[in-house]
C-alpha cells in the first residue's frame, strides 16, 4: 500500500502497444524526479522541513514539486506559464502551493525568460527559499534509477531504442544514463519541437502552438546533448496526428508531447526492427482535450507522414525532421552559463 498520493501518480505502466513497440506511460512523469530530488535535499541537510521550495514551471512540475512539499512539510512558491491552466491552478490552491502566473503573452520564449527572472527577484527577497533548479541542478536525474531498473526487469536488458522529450534534460538523459551503466545497449532519440535552443530550431517557429515541456528558449544545463543518437523536430500539427493516432489505435490518452514521440518511436521502429522501441508518455491528455482532441477529424494519418532526413539543422523543415545527432555537443545557443548538481 502507497503512504501518499505522490507515489501512486509517479508509478509509470509499461504498455506494449505493437510488437516491439512499448508506452512508458506516466499519469505525472516529473513526480518522480521532485520526489526524489526533495528526499535528497532533505537528506543531505540542504532543506529542511518547513523550508519553501521555488521553481518556474510550464505545468506538470508545478503539480510534481506541490506534491512533494505536501508529502514532506514544505511550503510551495511556483512562477507558472500562461499555460498553467484552471485545473492545475485550483489543485495548487488546495494543496497550499503559492502559484504567481505570468501575464498572457503572444510569446512563450519571452514567458519563459520572465518566469526566470522573477525567480532571482524572489531569491533576492528571501534568500532562505531554496530555488529547486529543475532546469540545472542533476538532482532532478536520481528519481529515474528506479524507473530504469523496471525497464531493465521487463525487457530483459535487450537493446532498446529510447525515445521522448527532451524537455529539461532529466528524463531521457537519466533513464539512457542509468540504463547504460547498466551495460544495456541504448540509442537515445530526442524529440524537440521546433523554436527551440536546445538542439539549434530556434529559427524555424511553428505557426500553430510550441509544444509546452519538451523544448526550451534558454539554454538548459541538465541536457546532457553527447548521450543522444538521433532528434527528431515535430511540429503542433504532427504531434496531435501523433496523439490522436495513440488513443485511436491503442487507447492510451496521453498529452500533446508524447504524440511527438510515439510519432518519432514509430518510425525508429522502422529504422532498427532489432531493437524494443520504448516511448515516454509524460502526462495524460486531459489539458489537451479542446486544443487537441476535439480537432481530431482535422488530424493527418500518421501512415502518411514521414520525417525530412536533414545533415544539419540549418536544413529542418516543418512539419517534422529527423537528425543523426551522433553524441555531438550542445549548440552555441544551448550552452548555460553554469551547470549545478554533478551528483550522478
Amino acid at each position: 500500500m502507497d503512504a501518499h498520493i505522490s507515489d501512486a501518480v509517479g508509478r509509470p505502466d509499461l504498455i506494449r502497444l505493437d510488437g516491439e513497440l512499448v508506452c512508458l506511460r506516466f499519469e505525472t512523469m516529473k513526480v518522480v524526479s521532485a520526489l526524489a530530488a526533495v528526499r535528497h535535499l532533505l537528506d543531505t541537510g540542504a532543506v529542511r522541513r518547513g523550508d519553501t521550495l521555488v521553481d518556474s514551471s510550464s505545468g506538470i512540475y508545478a503539480y510534481a514539486l506541490a506534491l512533494a512539499c505536501h508529502r514532506y512539510g514544505m511550503r510551495c512558491h511556483i512562477v507558472g506559464s500562461t499555460t498553467v491552466d484552471h485545473t492545475l491552478r485550483t489543485q495548487l490552491d488546495v494543496l497550499g502551493a503559492h502559484l504567481e502566473q505570468m501575464r498572457p503573452t503572444a510569446d512563450l520564449k519571452l514567458d519563459q525568460s520572465r518566469r526566470v527572472a522573477r525567480v532571482r527577484e524572489i531569491l533576492r527577497d528571501h534568500p532562505d527559499y531554496h530555488w529547486m533548479r529543475q532546469y540545472h541542478d542533476d538532482v532532478h536525474y536520481l528519481g529515474y534509477e528506479a524507473v530504469a531498473e523496471r525497464i531493465l526487469a521487463e525487457t530483459d536488458g535487450g537493446p532498446l531504442v529510447l525515445v521522448g522529450g527532451v524537455g529539461s534534460g532529466a528524463s531521457t538523459g537519466a533513464l539512457a544514463h542509468y540504463l547504460r551503466k547498466r551495460s544495456v545497449d541504448v540509442r537515445l532519440v530526442g524529440v524537440q519541437p521546433y523554436g527551440s535552443v536546445t538542439f539549434g530550431s530556434e529559427h524555424v517557429a511553428d505557426p500553430e502552438i510550441i509544444i509546452a515541456g519538451i523544448g526550451s528558449s534558454i539554454p538548459f544545463g541538465n541536457v546532457r546533448h553527447d548521450h543522444y543518437d538521433t532528434v527528431h523536430w515535430v511540429a503542433f500539427d504532427a504531434a496531435l496526428a501523433g496523439s490522436i493516432d495513440l488513443l485511436r489505435r491503442h487507447a492510451v490518452f496521453a498529452g500533446l508531447s508524447t504524440g511527438a514521440a510515439y510519432l518519432a518511436a514509430r518510425w525508429e521502429r522502422g529504422e532498427d526492427p532489432g531493437r524494443t522501441v520504448l516511448f515516454i508518455a509524460a502526462d495524460t491528455g486531459h489539458r489537451y482535450v479542446d486544443t487537441v482532441f476535439g480537432r481530431h477529424r482535422e488530424a493527418a494519418r500518421v501512415d502518411d507522414l514521414a520525417p525530412r532526413q536533414v545533415r544539419g539543422t540549418g536544413e529542418l523543415v516543418l512539419p517534422w525532421s529527423r537528425m543523426s545527432w551522433n553524441g555531438s555537443p550542445a549548440p552555441e545557443a544551448a550552452v548555460p552559463r553554469e551547470r549545478g548538481g554533478g551528483r550522478r
